[in-house]
């Protein structure tokens, strides 16, 4: 089309945001008077975005109580929105994650005759497959942040493109380790190991106190041994509690965001199950992946699990690369010797760094303009 487009969005959370905002970016370089609108974050604010509602409010886990204390309140803002959009008919929306919030949404807005796009594939191959048939009711075209899912969804005569993922074009292909120590405050000799608990109320509270043990008994082992601790400003209150709670908090060193900076840094990282797993493998460090959640949501979980790995890089290479200690498994001794072993074996290092470097060029693309290319065809 030659006209700007009205397109309406919905994005969950700070990693849609930053999907989104991409996306933006893209569709604003190709119709500079693009009008946008929905719920969004900083990020799509920045590209001119109207938010309706913050993207904040989609922010929950799991099936926590706090999803059920703001279950009403999300169920009615979204049939507020589905109603606003139906009366002002944008050209496409796109709903960017979220899937539980957006594929009803689009469902509905698609069938009263309004294109959709659905950013970012839900992990229909990791567990609910039943959720294929919502996607096809949903989304004219899917567009994917690994390459396997197009092949996967046209099985189900789903229209997908892959857009590489963003992760993959921010961080380098050859981290600055001394750099990042340098701004850490580390020597370019010294023994690093990061710990990464979650950027979740939910993740922290299940996992904070088990990855400070678990660093405890680490220091036992390697007394020369800096650790250091990204903290999401919203939850350095938190971790800072857990460490104390450990009797480690005179030997960790807790940071106010700086992820990037502190994986960069470090020789190996300690971290919970999510999309870190993926930045740790883009900076090429060996990791032990972890997770924790309420027991009824983990004999849910494991009853949808369609494959034995968890943490993206394990997924994404079809192999336990990494070593992953979930639930019971995650005791701070048995996290503890995982990480250990990483210092003791150099060899094991090189070769997951090599694999990890594979698994960064098969993910880097131009994010923007694919994704943004794939609404345009839509449009047209």
């Amino acid at each position: 089309m030659t006209d700007a487009p009205r397109v309406a969005m919905v994005a969950g959370e700070t990693s849609g945001d930053l999907l989104a905002g991409l996306l933006l970016d893209g569709l604003k370089a190709r119709w500079p008077d693009l009008a946008s609108f929905g719920i969004g974050g900083a990020r799509m604010a920045e590209q001119g975005f109207d938010a309706w509602w913050e993207s904040e409010r989609l922010a929950v886990h799991g099936y926590s109580a706090e999803l059920l204390v703001r279950l009403a309140g999300i169920v009615r803002m979204r049939r507020q929105l589905r109603a606003r959009l139906l009366r002002q008919r944008p050209d496409v929306f796109v709903g960017v994650d979220a899937p539980d919030f957006n594929l009803g949404l689009e469902a509905r807005l698609r069938a009263a005759g309004i294109k959709t796009a659905h950013f970012v594939c839900p992990s229909i191959w990791a567990w609910r497959p039943e959720r294929v048939v919502k996607i096809r009711a949903a989304a004219d075209h899917v567009l994917c942040l690994f390459p396997f899912e197009p092949e996967l969804l046209a099985r189900h005569d789903i229209a997908a493109t892959f857009v590489g993922h963003p992760l993959a074009s921010v961080i380098p292909l050859a981290p600055d380790r001394d750099g990042a120590r340098a701004r850490l405050g580390l020597a370019p000799h010294d023994e690093v190991l990061a710990v990464l608990p979650g950027s979740r109320r939910a993740e922290v509270a299940y996992l904070a106190s088990v990855f400070f043990q678990a660093a405890a008994l680490v220091q036992q082992a390697r007394q020369t041994i800096k650790i250091v601790v990204p903290a999401v400003p919203a939850l350095r209150a938190r971790i800072e509690a857990a460490a104390r709670d450990a009797g480690v908090s005179g030997r960790v060193h807790i940071v106010t965001g700086r992820s990037h900076e502190v994986l960069a840094a470090c020789n190996v990282t300690l971290i919970a199950s999510g999309t870190a797993t993926l930045e740790a493998a883009l900076f090429k460090r060996p990791m032990v992946i972890a997770y924790r959640m309420h027991p009824w949501s983990w004999r849910l979980m494991r009853r949808k699990q369609l494959q034995p790995w968890v943490g993206l890089p394990n997924v994404l290479s079809r192999d336990f690369i990494v070593p992953e200690l979930l639930q019971d498994a995650a005791t701070p001794r048995a996290l503890a010797d995982a990480v250990l072993k990483w210092f003791d074996a150099p060899e094991a290092v090189q070769q997951v760094q090599q694999r990890f470097a594979v698994l960064h060029e098969s993910l880097r693309r131009d994010t923007s303009t694919l994704a943004a290319d794939a609404v345009a065809q839509l449009l047209a």
